[in-house]
């Protein structure tokens, strides 16, 4: 009888997460960023690139920004600045794995803003470089 529990459950399919879409998140990042700011109206892709493309003092060490490891240009390859690790494009144009599963991207805001801002992003400034990443063709 166990032999015959057992062979039922493995017929049971796994479930795979269900992939996302840029927009999923930004419907997402707009929700909180109204709840922390009753005025928010909306992203803006130009803060997104701003944002993406703005050193930020680091102390005694050398200012930050995204493209720092990213490049200018979300569509090309990027090196990490410390591992020289090569890092996949992050424009969903150039790969569409990027922005489909909301679990990476809060994992990479999180890590990045971190290493960049040195403090975690706000709502209003993930929907600003989410739709920045977005209208890159």
């Amino acid at each position: 009888m166990k032999h015959i529990i057992a062979m039922g459950f493995s017929l049971i399919p796994l479930a795979a997460p269900a992939a996302e879409s840029g927009n999923d998140l930004l419907a997402r990042y707009a929700q909180q960023a109204a709840e922390e700011d009753p005025a928010f109206n909306g992203f803006s892709a130009e803060r997104g690139r701003t944002l993406f493309a703005t050193e930020h003092p680091h102390g005694n060490d050398p200012a930050m920004a995204c493209i720092s490891c990213h490049t200018e240009d979300p569509r090309g390859a990027g090196e990490h600045r410390r591992t020289g690790k090569r890092i996949k494009p992050l424009a969903p144009s150039a790969n569409p794995e990027r922005l489909s599963n909301a679990y990476k991207v809060e994992k990479w805001f999180t890590r990045n803003c971190q290493d960049v801002l040195q403090r975690q992003c706000t709502p209003l400034e993930k929907g600003d470089v989410i739709t920045w990443l977005l209208s890159v063709k």
